[in-house]
């Protein structure tokens, strides 16, 4: 089997995609918003919060949660989900880094 295109790029390629994919949809920007609004576990209002359907809310978070932005627990019949503070912070450094990246002042460019 071939190359997967992935694998052309450094991890840091990678990593910073991931992230730049997961953030790319309003709908994952508003869940993790309310989470930090709410600054503690949510338990099943994100449907109500967010407008969309159950299994559009589950399938973003399964994508947050994938990437560890988010965790879950099991309370009963409910899922409750948080910021993973400490993914988050490594999150939040990794892309300090990529969009902090300067053009130099005597570039020459087009």
């Amino acid at each position: 089997m071939g190359l997967t295109k992935t694998e052309m790029f450094t991890d840091q390629q990678n990593e910073i995609s991931l992230f730049a994919k997961v953030l790319g949809h309003p709908a994952r920007v508003a869940i993790l918003q309310h989470l930090f609004k709410t600054n503690s576990c949510v338990c099943g209002d994100l449907v109500n919060e967010i407008g969309l359907a159950q299994p559009t809310i589950s399938q973003h978070l399964k994508e947050l949660k994938y990437l560890g932005l988010i965790k879950g627990n099991v309370e009963g019949t409910s899922v409750c989900y948080c910021i993973n503070t400490h993914n988050w912070t490594a999150m939040k450094t990794v892309m300090t880094a990529f969009l902090n990246q300067d053009i130099t002042e005597n570039q020459d460019c087009c």
